[in-house]
């Protein structure tokens, strides 16, 4: 077991040459490895920028990717490992959350007026977070390259300067340029801010690195920094994503086409261009015979047998889209089909639930228009207020996938209040105090066709995502499949594994002078 030497507590930090580098998964797994180490460590990141979010249990809002690196570290998320979070609203703005709670919309040169207050929010949770500990993990955002950003800057080399960190400069290898990538950074940054990185990482490497050998050490000869090491690529890990980048370029789910294996689930989710929470379908992804993919067009529509309508940051916006490409009609053809020959199974959440309703009223113009149509697919209305609903709930199914009740758990993060106009919509979930966390309408044979709900994570309960499954299994004629847990902790361990296995602990312990 190690132990920290130094009052203060050693910073390493991942920074990367681009956005989607890989660095929310390489701090989780740097986090891990000196966890198991003995090391009290804990993760931080300054600023994020993501629609990937997580509630904590003190209704405090967060980044995804920073609940997943404090799972790395086996702590509970805690907002000051994110003191500032910002989620796109427009081309122009962003929602800007201050350790967890909304504090406006803000353009990016309204930013820039309060970024001295932003930093020192940020100082300040760094210094409370990191007290009791004896290594922070920072992350990066983007590039620390980006010239015409560096001046408000408070995430990359202006923090790592403030931690003292050992800079690590990761490059993804997959999407190439990765040496120009690093060779370019490094002559981008000062003097001051270059003495900072100690080395640098290759990342999502597919093939023998040993053929990498004469560019590394020529990379190297001409920044005079190492290379510690090449991680390679890593498939099936299922873990939360920073951002939505992965999906949309077709990593995490690699096909968009109609699916023709008639021995898998074809799971669909619509690709809406705000969509939010994307790591709620990791789990429907790790499933046994499940193919979960993309629908961007009508050309990708298909047969599926379940259809997944996500969350989104701008109901209205997407909803616009799914009209202007035919997907409105489609999707509303397919949830009629299904209501009328008991086939399939549309399901909407959080903003996909507004969507499936008859309007959404918006009279503060949050989302810049007042009021929008709805799918016409429930009997509900949606009203949107300046009051942020952020909270994690848990309760049970009711008369949904057999008459068993099922624990069902998630986190709410919305602005919209709903409002059901008929009993021809009814609950099927239900919290503590009876209250309704879903609704579904039935078909002819009283199975449920089209269900909703606010919950995001509402498939990491593992009894009701196996049923749900199974449900369309048995509706296709494929055999029922046992419960395979969702284990995100299975996923961290493979994680670390992989890393030190192309970056041994020693080198970090010796960057943070703990060898």
């Amino acid at each position: 077991m190690h132990k920290a030497t130094a009052r203060k507590p050693q910073a390493l930090m991942v920074q990367g040459t681009c956005s989607n580098a890989g660095k929310s998964l390489l701090v989780a797994a740097f986090c891990r490895m000196l966890r198991r180490a003995g090391l009290r460590t804990v993760p931080f990141k300054a600023q994020n920028m993501s629609l990937n979010s997580f509630v904590t249990h003190q209704g405090e809002e967060m980044g995804r990717a920073q609940a997943l690196q404090a799972e790395a570290c086996w702590l509970e998320p805690d907002v000051r490992m994110n003191p500032v979070l910002l989620k796109p609203i427009a081309s122009k703005g962003s929602q800007i959350l201050l350790l967890g709670r909304p504090y406006g919309i803000l353009t990016a040169k309204d930013f820039q007026h309060f970024q001295k207050d932003l930093w020192l929010t940020v100082k300040k949770a760094y210094r409370e977070l990191t007290a009791d500990y004896d290594v922070v993990v920072l992350e990066g955002a983007g590039s620390p390259a980006e010239i015409n950003l560096r001046q408000h800057d408070i995430v990359n080399m202006r923090m790592a300067r403030h931690a003292k960190a050992q800079v690590l400069l990761a490059a993804d290898i997959d999407r190439g340029g990765a040496f120009a990538a690093l060779l370019g950074t490094m002559h981008l940054l000062t003097p001051g801010e270059r003495a900072l990185v100690q080395g640098f990482i290759l990342n999502k490497f597919r093939g023998d690195p040993t053929l990498l050998e004469p560019a590394l050490k020529r990379l190297s000869r001409l920044t005079k920094r190492p290379f510690l090491g090449v991680v390679p690529w890593i498939s099936d890990l299922y873990l939360p994503d920073e951002d939505s980048v992965s999906l949309k370029q077709g990593e995490r789910f690699p096909s968009s086409a109609p699916a023709q294996d008639s021995k898998q689930l074809d799971l669909a989710v619509i690709d809406l261009p705000h969509l939010s929470n994307a790591t709620d379908f990791d789990p429907l992804a790790a499933e046994k015979n499940v193919r979960l993919r993309l629908v961007r067009s009508l050309n990708d529509f298909g047969q599926p047998d379940c259809l997944v309508l996500p969350g989104t940051r701008n109901t209205a916006k997407d909803l616009t889209f799914l009209v202007q490409t035919g997907l409105a009609q489609s999707i509303v053809n397919y949830a009629r089909q299904a209501l009328k020959h008991g086939k399939g199974m549309l399901i909407g959440i959080c903003g996909g639930l507004q969507m499936l309703g008859t309007e959404i009223e918006d009279p503060l113009g949050l989302e810049g228009q007042k009021h929008c149509a709805g799918l016409g697919l429930f009997p509900m209305e949606t009203r949107l207020s300046d009051r942020k609903i952020l909270r994690r709930s848990q309760g049970m199914t009711c008369g949904f996938l057999g008459s068993a009740e099922l624990p069902v758990f998630g986190y709410e993060i919305h602005h919209g209040q709903s409002t059901v106009l008929n009993a021809t919509l009814e609950a099927i979930f239900h919290d503590a105090e009876g209250l309704p966390l879903g609704y579904g309408l039935r078909d002819r044979q009283g199975q449920i066709r089209l269900w909703g709900s606010y919950l995001h994570g509402i498939f990491d309960s593992d009894h009701f995502r196996l049923a749900l499954c199974n449900s369309l299994r048995r509706e296709k004629g494929l055999p029922e499949e046992t419960l395979c847990p969702y284990e995100r902790q299975t996923g961290l361990e493979y994680l670390a594994d992989c890393v030190e296995k192309a970056i041994p602990l020693n080198k970090i312990l010796s960057l943070l002078k703990l060898g």
